[in-house]
């Protein structure tokens, strides 16, 4: 007998503004001029903040901090689309999402010094800490969307995370779960091509990672990670899903790092000069400046004023940072459980003495 097709699937990709900064206007989404240059303000402000931060590290005023140069597009675009009351599961290369989750800028960099009291969420906005572990909160996401259903509420939940986070276990535990409960989740993966130093291709045989979804029975879509516009969109329309109670989606923002792993990586060593300056072209800040100069919406002086603001913001920020006190080594003991326990007790007298 003949093999019978029992069921087809196609991946959709979308773009709306392409590097040259021309837009698709039968995709684009309904967004004021000042929406738009909310959104290019963000852009400039967490870039800013990026180089900032980095440059301390090499100065030695901040530990090791991981850069999200050229990721700028995937953050801001989704986190314009979420309420505060959302849940959101940031990984260790979100602290630009964080900053337009209204994170103080001051807080992001006592994290990266090793400080976890700059964790601490802004009262009313459900941002839970950065997960160092690779693919770990992608869980927590899950269980949170699978507590809002439960309750009847209408926040969801979305959780980011790189590629090389999609060879893990607990990416396929939480799109299965997500998708078997139907939970208002999403999953945004920044498709960075580098899991590291691996590239995509050799840490996964999917032609996509949105693909990645079908297995699951949740939507999956990739989008040009490098368009401010596209991923708005994709992010609105899944959230939109997701509030209406029609089940999770994954979303592959198709981007690029233009900087180091860390800072503790040197990129040059397992790519080329050649492959940065083609993406380089695809610049999302670059990209909508154009876009917003063949609109009217941005200027020299515009520009000029945006990026000096930016840096005043940054710079006051790193002022008042400087000016914190450490915190008390003793607080890695007396703050896992309500009461320490008798080998806390005695570690701490062994490593502080006291």
């Amino acid at each position: 007998m003949p093999k019978k097709v029992l069921k087809e699937f196609k991946v959709e990709y979308l773009q709306i503004l392409d590097e040259s900064g021309s837009c698709d206007e039968s995709l684009m989404p309904k967004l004021s001029n000042e929406e738009i240059r909310k959104m290019y303000e963000m852009l400039v402000l967490i870039r800013v903040f990026d180089q900032k931060a980095f440059n301390m590290q090499r100065q030695g005023r901040l530990g090791t901090y991981i850069q999200f140069k050229g990721q700028e597009a995937c953050q801001i675009g989704s986190a314009a689309v979420l309420e505060d009351k959302d849940w959101v599961f940031p990984m260790y290369r979100n602290s630009g999402l964080l900053i337009a989750r209204k994170h103080p800028v001051v807080q992001i960099l006592q994290y990266w010094n090793g400080d976890e009291r700059g964790m601490k969420s802004p009262d009313n906005v459900n941002n839970f800490p950065i997960a160092i572990p690779v693919g770990t909160h992608m869980i927590h996401a899950a269980g949170a969307a699978w507590a809002a259903k439960l309750k009847g509420a209408k926040d969801i939940a979305i959780t980011y995370f790189g590629e090389g986070a999609t060879s893990k276990g607990d990416f396929h535990e939480a799109m299965n779960f997500a998708g078997v409960f139907q939970t208002p989740c999403i999953f945004f993966c920044e498709n960075n091509q580098y899991a590291i130093s691996v590239p995509r291709p050799k840490q996964t045989h999917s032609e996509t990672i949105a693909q990645k979804a079908i297995a699951y029975g949740i939507e999956g879509i990739q989008v040009d990670g490098m368009d401010i516009f596209a991923v708005y969109k994709a992010t609105k329309d899944a959230v939109e899903k997701a509030r209406a109670g029609k089940g999770p989606t994954l979303i592959e923002a198709f981007t690029y790092r233009m900087c180091d792993h860390s800072t503790s990586d040197d990129a040059s060593r397992y790519r080329s000069k050649e492959e940065l300056e083609s993406w380089m072209k695809k610049d999302p800040v670059d990209r909508l400046e154009k876009y917003m100069r063949k609109k009217g919406l941005l200027d020299d002086a515009y520009k000029e004023k945006v990026m000096n603001q930016s840096k005043d913001i940054v710079e006051k920020a790193v002022t008042e940072f400087e000016k914190i006190s450490n915190p008390d080594p003793k607080d890695m003991f007396k703050f896992v459980y309500v009461e320490m326990t008798q080998q806390q007790k005695e570690e701490m007298e062994n490593i502080l003495g006291q």
